[in-house]
């Protein structure tokens, strides 16, 4: 084994390490640090990678930048997802693709900042941008992550029955092999060497995925067995349907409101009628001024009122006039007895 071999080997596992021991703090400090980290192993994956910093094993030849940092962020995308669910492995992709994006944007600003400082054409210590690698690197990443979250769900369903320990192989395998067709494809696609690149690749990737994967099986194991629950198993489009699902939420939420608006403009005007009424409820309190003799009664100005009318017109209240016995006794009495 040569020196650079080995090297890369100690990268690797240090790196794994590194990824996987920061996820495992997630339950005492959050993922803030988490998705730190992963932003910065993209950049140093994007920079290693356009340095050209390889290493030639026989026929097979393994960029550091995709061997180490890539399968890196391929593992820390995978336990996210598996352990903390779609929405935090979107903040992840987010991150990756994010940090992607940026690093040529920085590395053209340098070039254009030392062109006019030192007149220089060509800055080494700046690797120079492709824009087609670029772009293909960028999108062969983005549909990488979410077919590994899509492929992780598929191979879960009941209907195989396949131990997590093959599920997880045959996921990390599959992502990588469909990161060397599309990267290669949109990459180097019409090129003399485009074959060569790609059946190198993906002995490479075998390589490396029969490297990284007793990392992943392992941590898969202690989590589960730290967290004392089993792994959930999501929809197989779990990780396209949350979109769909916070979008459904948020109308929802907003036809809610409307809904809450519209029935507090109900109770109001319900309360405006009822207050309305009260108003036009008539009614007689405190002490009424009474004559001691005709029974009339007095009112606020002075007035003295029959008290029929006074109470007509302080109420809603109507009379109708009739006799009672003692009345009828004491006046009609000649009429009730003959």
């Amino acid at each position: 084994m040569n020196h650079e071999l080995l090297i890369l080997i100690i990268e690797a596992i240090a790196v794994y390490f590194l990824v996987l021991f920061a996820h495992s703090l997630r339950n005492r400090i959050g993922l803030a640090h988490f998705y730190a980290l992963i932003g910065s192993l993209t950049a140093v994956m994007v920079w290693t990678t356009d340095a050209g910093v390889r290493v030639e094993l026989g026929s097979v030849s393994l960029m550091v930048g995709s061997s180490v940092f890539y399968t890196a962020l391929l593992l820390a995308v995978f336990v996210v997802y598996v352990f903390d669910g779609p929405r935090a492995t979107r903040i992840a992709i987010s991150t990756i693709i994010g940090v992607s994006v940026m690093v040529p944007v920085v590395t053209m600003v340098l070039h254009w900042q030392v062109k006019l400082s030192t007149g220089a054409e060509q800055i080494n210590y700046f690797p120079p941008q492709a824009l087609r690698i670029y772009v293909a690197s960028i999108a062969a990443a983005l549909a990488d992550l979410i077919f590994l979250a899509i492929s992780w769900e598929f191979l879960g369903t009941p209907r195989f029955n396949i131990r997590m320990g093959i599920r997880a192989f045959f996921t990390l395998l599959g992502v990588m092999w469909l990161d060397v067709l599309l990267f290669s494809t949109g990459a180097f696609l019409g090129s003399e060497e485009y074959f060569s690149i790609m059946s190198g690749t993906f002995a490479s990737r075998l390589l490396i995925c029969l490297f990284a994967f007793p990392f992943l099986y392992l941590y898969l194991v202690w989590q589960n067995k730290k967290n004392g629950m089993e792994i959930e198993h999501r929809p197989v489009l779990a990780i396209l349907k949350e979109v769909t699902e916070a979008r459904l939420e948020l109308t929802f939420a907003q036809q809610e409101i409307e809904r809450r608006k519209e029935l507090e403009r109900e109770n109001e005007q319900l309360i405006n009628s009822l207050q309305t009424a009260l108003n036009e409820v008539k009614t007689l309190r405190g002490i009424l001024p009474t004559c001691s003799f005709c029974k009339a009664i007095r009112d606020e100005d002075g007035e003295w009122h029959q008290i029929e009318e006074y109470i007509r017109n302080h109420s809603d209240a109507q009379f109708s006039h009739g006799v009672c016995e003692p009345c009828a006794q004491k006046h009609y009495s000649e009429i009730l007895n003959s």
